[in-house]
């Protein structure tokens, strides 16, 4: 009769072996997720460090693919702030309707996405379902009756409001404002109704349980709602391009489009480069300061 001997090495417990497992998993879904960030981050970060080489480089060299401009050159930047093209009024001209937007976006849709998450009512889904529904219209099929509606166009309208600033708010609350409200909505619901009953029972009005209880630790939604809404308002293009032909009314992304150089058939690259990473650098700013802010606004709706 033959006995077979074991080594002491080939007398490992499965369990070690289901942690080695385990581990190895975890090292290689590591190494999954960090590939794939790192190709969203060349794919998003590409066409801006694009548009900053490009900006550098001398406006004779345009159309350059050299992956480091030389030497490095600011004319295009100072192109960009030549009077003719009225790019410093631009500038302007996009805070003014961003900053209106998101301030007129943002009180509708606090009290609109309160109403929806605190009060019982007959069609509260319809109405949740047009709200989702309404920005589902592409921008392109509503210029056209919007802008027969600001040319007043229509007898019930009799005001003119092309060359305005209302003429690019307004078109621009519309596509922002069901996105808002869905978001505050969701963050509205996860608050404790009890918070409200509480201050009910001391004596306040809802209103003013709404007022002293539930913005302050709203805020962080409101927050994260009022930096979406600003950058979509920000970079918003067709309504301001067909509701603005005045040069001094034009906002910032049209202003690029029409920058033209020393004759109607040369197109400026490096200037609308140039112009567009002054246009960027703004939002990149904003966004890396409060990024914090934002992720906290947004997760803080999503669970309960």
């Amino acid at each position: 009769m033959s006995t077979t001997t074991t080594s002491p090495r080939d007398q490992v417990p499965v369990g070690a072996d289901r942690a080695s497992a385990a581990r190895r998993g975890r090292r290689l879904g590591a190494i999954v997720v960090g590939i794939g960030m790192a190709l969203i981050l060349v794919y998003c970060l590409a066409p801006f460090v694009w548009m900053l080489i490009s900006s550098l480089r001398r406006p004779s060299d345009g159309r350059s693919t050299a992956l480091i401009p030389w030497p490095i050159s600011v004319e295009n930047y100072r192109a960009v702030f030549d009077p003719a093209n009225h790019f410093g009024r631009a500038l302007g001209n996009s805070l003014v309707v961003a900053g209106g937007t998101t301030v007129l976006v943002l009180l509708l849709a606090t009290l609109g996405a309160y109403a929806l998450a605190r009060l019982s009512f007959r069609g509260k889904v319809l109405v949740m379902f047009l709200v989702v529904a309404t920005s589902m219209f592409p921008v392109i099929i509503l210029v056209v009756p919007l802008l027969k509606l600001f040319t007043g166009g229509f007898d019930w309208w009799p005001w003119s409001w092309i060359n305005t600033y209302q003429a690019m708010i307004l078109p621009s609350i519309s596509f922002a404002l069901p996105l808002a409200v869905w978001n505050l909505n969701a963050f509205f619901r996860q608050l404790p109704v009890e918070l409200e009953q509480a201050a009910m029972v001391d004596g306040t009005t809802r209103f003013g349980a709404f007022v002293r209880v539930i913005l302050p630790l709203a805020a962080p939604g409101m927050f994260t709602t009022a930096i979406i809404t600003f950058i979509a308002a920000w970079n918003e293009f067709l309504i301001a391009l067909t509701m603005v032909n005045r040069p001094e009314m034009q906002t910032a992304n049209v202003a690029i489009s029409k920058f033209t150089g020393i004759s109607q058939f040369d197109t400026p690259y490096g200037t609308k480069m140039a112009a567009g990473v002054i246009v960027t650098v703004p939002l990149i700013i904003m966004v890396l300061a409060f990024q914090r802010r934002i992720i906290g606004g947004l997760a803080a709706g999503s669970v309960k």
